[in-house]
């Protein structure tokens, strides 16, 4: 039901947020509904890379995964309809930010300190965790980040729901923009 009137969909979905957000859980069950490619722009980093994420800021720095980010996402914006999950800081380029308003729709995937700290403390793969308190680190980015995340077409609330409750909210406000929805 819902999937005929994505029909129209043109343009990549992509999906932003804080780590932990869910963006890569969210988006797969997303693009299956949408019948579109799920695309992880963090797995797309590591495999142009030849390294994990971690790795490459062991070895190379923030600024070089970031200049690496940029470059693989405005790739992968203006490649073919698809859902796209981008890491955490990717909308905070504004070149990213720019490419993802012209060229796809973006949806925030907004959550609140609390499951941010639970979700991403069950895996310790995430570079900017390392430094210190998860929760003092989520929060700092949660301040420095959601004025810009706001910026996003949709924004969904991902805190407790169940993802099918997040894929439909998501797949509704989606219908909604369509112009034949």
């Amino acid at each position: 039901m819902a999937q005929d009137a994505m029909m129209t969909l043109t343009k990549p979905v992509v999906l932003v947020g804080l780590m932990g957000a869910g963006k890569t859980t969210i988006g797969r069950r997303l693009a299956q509904a949408l019948a579109m490619p799920f695309v992880d722009s963090d797995q797309e980093i590591t495999d142009a890379a030849g390294c994990s994420i971690s790795d490459i800021f062991a070895l190379y720095g923030e600024s070089i995964f970031r200049d690496l980010e940029q470059r693989v996402l405005i790739r992968l914006i203006g490649d073919k309809p698809c859902v796209l999950a981008t890491g955490g800081g990717a909308f905070m380029n504004p070149l990213i930010r720019s490419a993802i308003k012209t060229h796809a729709i973006s949806v925030w995937l907004k959550a609140d300190l609390e499951t941010l700290v639970e979700r991403t403390s069950r895996r310790d793969t995430r570079p900017l965790l390392k430094t210190g308190d998860k929760s003092d680190i989520l929060a700092r980015l949660i301040e420095e980040r959601y004025p810009v995340y706001g910026e996003a077409d949709i924004t969904i609330d991902s805190n407790a729901s169940a993802h099918e409750i997040v894929v439909d909210r998501i797949m509704q406000c989606l219908k909604e923009r369509s112009p034949h929805g």
